[in-house]
């Protein structure tokens, strides 16, 4: 008899693993100085170049920011509120509640909408978790990269790097197994192999403005937003420079001796005693003529202000929220209308991305239920993700617009698609569908005791006749 003997995982990567992990950890670092850019500028850290002109070098250290680039991406993810994922054929959703619970996708979702956003793209990975749960993780890409299909459209490999108690970690994802490693010398030493054996690669990418020419994703701080934040910086501190060197009026004064800019025992005055003295006891010359003591005007900033003004505006339409929430303010209010008119190119980007944003949170599903159940779900079940208005008009709009649908007769009253219109969160959706299911049960209950109670009225004896007729007579 053939004697079977048991393949031992290797201890070390094998030569094409190591050469994935070396072009994957190239590319990672190669992209993480335009990554760290646009974190800067997102945190108001960017360096704004000096041109050089205008700032004496004793200012070279004066730093202005403003904080436009992170407004417009928060902006844009706050109206991307991630609120359930259900079964698109209404049977009991418990089973992505209890994955989705478990890995706090909802508040974590939040965090990958915003490095999406800034970044360009953000990373999803599952793996085998506690409890016979999956783990999900949002990964940066500061930290991340794949190796993509684009025929496709699917990860053929991806790298994660980390730090951890001074060593270099590597957790390399491939089809049947993820590797995780540790820098050991020049080379690397395996230290655990997860064999799940999917044959696809656990990691979903999440990118932002994609093209189909490039599909690694595109951040909300592109090159435009970049420059009209620099140069908006840039006038700021012309306003310091300003304010440092001429916010106080210089004065002059004409035909007065030396003696006047000197003390009482014949010392010279500082300019700044010379230039506080409020009331200026001045001698007539020997002519007998009063010196003449003026002021030059003072440093005007309303040019500089405007030209703010008109990068504010600028940066409006870059970034598609209204001028006032950059701060640029007119002398007529805008109306309501025009507020939510403004706010309706945010509103269509906020839609345009939830709809990309939505194959990410499924694809990463029905990654997390393959994993849990050991084999891949049926396709023909689709996973919905629920998600927060993005208009977000007010409760009454929100709640009249649902009454005007049911009262026509094209959604039923008392339908949870109708609660979901009125802005009903999917938690309050079921405790309405609770408490209405407790109420028709109290009906119900009530009707019974009544019908029985009738029964029991018509099923009693007759009196005896004496008692009908009144009396003991006859007839």
């Amino acid at each position: 008899m053939t004697a079977i003997i048991p393949e031992l995982p290797l201890l070390t990567l094998s030569p094409d693993e190591l050469d994935l992990l070396g072009a994957l950890r190239t590319d990672l670092l190669g992209c993480r100085m335009r990554l760290e850019l646009l974190d800067a500028y997102f945190n108001g850290e960017q360096l704004i170049r000096d041109l050089g002109i205008s700032i004496p070098p004793q200012l070279k250290g004066l730093h202005t920011v403003i904080g436009w680039p992170r407004i417009g991406v928060e902006a844009l993810e706050q109206r991307l509120d991630l609120e359930a994922f259900r079964w698109a054929d209404g049977a009991d959703a418990s089973d992505l509640e209890e994955i989705a619970e478990a890995n706090d996708l909802f508040d974590e979702a939040s965090l990958a909408h915003l490095d999406a956003l800034t970044y360009g793209r953000e990373y999803v990975t599952v793996g085998s978790g506690e409890a016979d749960l999956p783990l999900i993780t949002f990964e940066s890409p500061l930290d991340m990269t794949i190796s993509w299909d684009a025929r496709l459209r699917v990860a053929k490999a991806a790298l994660r790097l980390s730090a951890e108690d001074g060593a270099q970690l590597a957790t390399l994802y491939l089809p049947d197994q993820t590797v995780y490693a540790v820098q050991a010398g020049a080379g690397w030493e395996v230290y655990d192999r997860d064999l799940h054996n999917l044959g696809v690669v656990p990691v979903v990418r999440m990118a932002n403005r994609q093209r189909t020419a490039d599909r690694v994703g595109r951040s909300e701080i592109t090159p435009e937003v970049m420059s009209i934040t620099d140069a908006a910086c840039r006038r700021l501190m012309g306003i310091e420079v300003g304010a440092e060197f001429f916010q106080a009026p210089q004065r002059y004064i004409l035909g007065v001796s030396e003696g006047a800019f000197q003390d009482a025992e014949g010392n010279a005055k500082s300019a700044w005693e010379t230039y506080i003295g409020r009331v200026l006891a001045l001698e007539r010359d020997e002519d007998g003529q009063v010196p003449t003591v003026g002021q030059f005007a003072a440093h005007d900033p309303s040019g500089q202000t405007k030209i703010i003004d008109l990068y504010a505006r600028i940066m409006s339409s870059q970034i598609s929220v209204p001028p006032h929430m950059l701060g640029y303010t007119s002398d007529n209010p805008a109306s309501a209308d025009a507020i939510r008119s403004a706010e309706g190119a945010l509103v269509k980007k906020a839609e345009r991305r939830i709809r990309r944003f939505s194959a990410t949170h499924r694809g990463y599903m029905r990654l997390a239920l393959w994993f849990r159940d050991g084999e891949p779900p049926d396709k023909s079940r689709r996973i919905e993700c629920v998600w927060r208005n993005p208009a977000t008009p007010t409760i009454a709009a929100q709640t009249d617009a649902a009454v005007k649908m049911a009262q026509a007769g094209i959604l039923p009253a008392d339908g949870d698609v109708v609660l979901e219109m009125a802005g009903l969160s999917e938690d309050q959706r079921r405790r309405v569908a609770a408490e209405r299911r407790r109420s028709a049960g109290a009906a119900a209950s009530g009707q019974l005791m009544e019908r029985l109670a009738q029964l029991g009225d018509q099923s009693a004896p007759l009196p005896p006749a004496a008692e009908v007729t009144g009396g003991g007579g006859g007839l």
